[in-house]
C-alpha cells in the first residue's frame, strides 16, 4: 500500500495504516458476512476515517462494493497479489524476495497447483481496475516487498544459515 501511495503521490502513512488493518479481524471473524464487516464496525466506533474503512470493507469481494477511489482499488489489488509473490519466494530455495523476478510470478500464475486458492481473474482484475498493467502491477509488489524482505522473513538465507543435509 505505501509502494502505490508512493507512486499516486497519496498519504503513505495512511495508505500503509489501511493495508495492516484490513485483515485485522480475520483471525477471530474469517468468514463471510462477519470478516470485514466485525472489524470495520470496531474501526468505526473507535472514530476511524470512513474512507479507511470504506477501503477496507470493499476488499472484500462478498459485499460487492464498487472500489470508488485510488485506496479501495489499490488494497483490492495488492491484498492477494501480495501473498501470491511471497508465496513464489518461499518455494525457491533462498526463501528470497530478492529473487523473484515477475517472468517468475507469471510462471507460477500459470500452475494453477500453486496456491490454488488464489483467484487468478481475481489478480488480474485488480490490476485492471487499478489502471496499471500485469506486469508493472507484479513488478511494483515485488520491489514492495523487497523493501520490508527482513520483517517479512523474505531476505534469504545465506549459505551459513542453512542446515546441511
Amino acid at each position: 500500500m505505501q509502494e502505490y501511495a508512493r507512486i499516486f503521490g497519496e498519504d503513505e502513512e495512511r495508505w500503509g495504516i489501511v493495508g495492516l488493518l484490513h485483515d485485522f479481524d480475520y483471525e477471530r471473524w474469517p468468514d463471510p458476512p462477519d470478516h470485514p464487516l466485525k472489524g470495520a464496525a470496531i474501526l468505526q466506533e473507535l472514530g476511524w476515517p470512513e474512507d479507511v474503512i470504506y477501503a477496507i470493507k470493499s476488499h472484500a469481494d462478498y459485499l460487492e462494493l464498487p472500489r470508488v477511489d485510488k485506496m479501495s482499488k489499490t488494497l483490492y489489488a495488492v491484498d492477494e497479489m501480495s501473498g501470491f509473490v511471497m508465496a513464489v519466494a518461499l518455494v525457491r530455495p533462498s526463501k528470497s524476495i530478492h529473487e523473484v523476478k515477475v517472468s517468475s510470478v507469471k510462471k507460477k500464475l500459470k500452475d494453477k497447483a500453486f496456491a490454488r486458492a488464489i483467484d487468478r481473474d481475481m489478480l488480474r482484475a485488480g490490476a485492471e481496475d487499478l489502471g496499471v498493467e500485469l506486469d508493472e502491477h507484479i513488478a511494483n509488489v515485488i520491489s514492495a516487498l523487497q523493501k520490508v524482505a527482513d520483517q517479512l522473513g523474505l531476505a534469504g538465507t545465506s549459505p551459513s544459515q542453512e542446515t546441511p543435509a
